[in-house]
């Protein structure tokens, strides 16, 4: 589908482009289409900076045909040698999966129509309420992924032609901002620095001046992995109370829920949206989603095509234990697993570890001297860190040698910040140990990469932060 959206790009701006050459040349026969030209010139001139920023964004997500990939004179490689150890993957999704989990879903195939699916099915639809903190609101898994619950989300509370407000400052934010509009919605975009979050007075502005309450929704992606900023949907919904504004709050929490605090509930969140191979720590999969009562009353009326993702199909058949569609069996086995997991640690326990995992990391990158590309404390992420390169080193060789090198799986700059960064995830199944070998292959491939960083000058900071907040791991008290 990337692909396919690029070439059409390619070929407006080369059809705008001819069309201004032909309109330049009979502008001594026609002097009123000068103004003609000018206009479908700022339109090409519009399209030609999307063409080149979706470029950024399809190098940066590594197109085949345009991968940039390490050669040895000339050879380019097959990657057909698996090197002793592991892989480690530092990515904010996929990550990591544990070993119960992996076992968990290593079952036989199996009949889902079978007795036995009901009582299973029904009980991990409650669990799942436990992800997302909430006692009201109505769960359904899709076989699917995030991009899958974020359709879901649209589709079944809004209309063609529906106002929606939300905002840009990542990648994510604005590939949901992509599928709004491609669904015939009427998005009001708040662009905002790429390493800030959500501006909660500006939100309540515009709602305040929405006099007819022609806004149905504001849409805010809880954590963006492109810059390491997680907003305050908390503050988001003060914001809407506070305008006294009835619109649905919808929220993308792909890689916010089930690691960092959320409260589906507290927060009046209409419909939350997250995906497996993210802080559940499973494989890609699994879309989860869950609904407020007041969201399924918009679905009575809400008109956008859906099919697949429709919430009906799924409240005609959850209540008894069974999916509209055949479930990925394994699938809900590992994710039964995990929510197992989740709850034996505790939500506030899970929450508390990313949060000084994170520290941890950040101390690293205080250590080698550099930056954040999120600045201010109030939105820094405790999924991922997102470190800017200093002018003129190229984050992507640093991401090369740390996979071609160690084995160590690190993520790139996406997009507009492609080059400028790169990004450690501490998402998920993780621990000190495993953050360790994170940040000392970092290390050591910035210097790979040419840049003057000491040998455990960032490694050592992390280390010396842990071990100062570390803890007795439950039932391994020490006598």
């Amino acid at each position: 589908r990337a692909l396919a959206v690029y070439q059409c790009i390619v070929q407006i701006v080369l059809f705008l482009r001819g069309r201004c050459k032909d309109f330049v040349g009979s502008v001594a026969l026609k002097g009123r289409m000068l103004s003609h030209v000018a206009k479908e010139a700022r339109k090409a001139q519009r399209l030609a900076g999307l063409l080149q920023q979706c470029q950024r964004g399809f190098a940066a997500h590594a197109m085949p045909q345009e991968a940039d990939t390490h050669t040895v004179e000339g050879v380019q490689p097959d990657y057909s040698y698996t090197p002793a150890g592991r892989n480690h993957l530092f990515v904010p999704g996929p990550v990591n999966i544990h070993e119960r989990v992996l076992r968990a879903m290593d079952v036989p195939g199996q009949n889902h129509r079978d007795p036995f699916f009901a009582p299973f099915f029904k009980s991990l639809l409650a669990d799942t309420k436990y992800v997302f903190q909430t006692e009201k609101g109505t769960p359904f898994i899709f076989t699917g992924t995030g991009t899958g619950g974020w359709e879901a989300a649209l589709t079944n509370t809004l209309s063609p032609g529906d106002k929606v407000v939300t905002f840009r400052y990542g990648q994510f934010s604005h590939l949901w901002i992509d599928m709004m509009q491609r669904l015939g919605l009427d998005v009001t975009v708040i662009d905002r620095p790429w390493g800030e979050g959500a501006d909660e007075a500006m939100l309540q502005d515009i709602l305040s001046k929405d006099k007819d309450r022609k806004i149905k929704a504001v849409a805010v992606v809880h954590n963006e992995t492109t810059t390491g900023v997680t907003s305050d949907i908390r503050g988001v919904r003060a914001a809407m109370d506070s305008a006294n504004h009835p619109a649905l709050l919808l929220v993308d929490g792909v890689s916010s829920i089930g690691a960092l605090e959320f409260k589906f509930d507290d927060w009046g969140v209409d419909v939350a949206v997250t995906g497996s191979q993210k802080a559940l720590s499973l494989p890609t999969g699994l879309a989860l989603v869950c609904a407020s009562d007041k969201a399924l009353d918009a679905m009575q009326t809400a008109k956008l095509p859906r099919c697949y993702y429709d919430f009906m199909d799924q409240l005609k058949t959850n209540p008894a234990g069974s999916t509209p569609y055949t479930p990925s069996l394994s699938m809900l086995y590992g994710l039964k697993e995990s929510i197992t997991m989740l709850k034996e640690e505790g939500m506030e326990n899970v929450v508390a570890r990313h949060h000084r995992l994170a520290e941890g990391t950040r101390a690293a990158v205080e250590g080698w001297g550099l930056e954040l590309l999120c600045a201010h404390p109030r939105w820094r992420s405790d999924s991922l860190t997102v470190i800017k390169t200093p002018q003129g080193v190229d984050s992507n060789k640093i991401v090369k040698h740390a996979y071609s090198r160690y084995n160590l799986s690190i993520g790139i700059g996406l997009s507009q910040v492609n080059g400028k960064v790169f990004r450690i995830g501490h998402l998920g199944n993780m621990d000190e140990l495993m953050m360790c070998s994170a940040i000392s292959g970092a290390e050591m491939a910035m210097i790979d990469a040419g840049m003057k960083i000491k040998p455990g000058s960032g490694i050592g900071r992390a280390i010396e932060y842990w071990q100062q907040t570390s803890k007795i791991i439950p039932t391994r008290e020490v006598v």
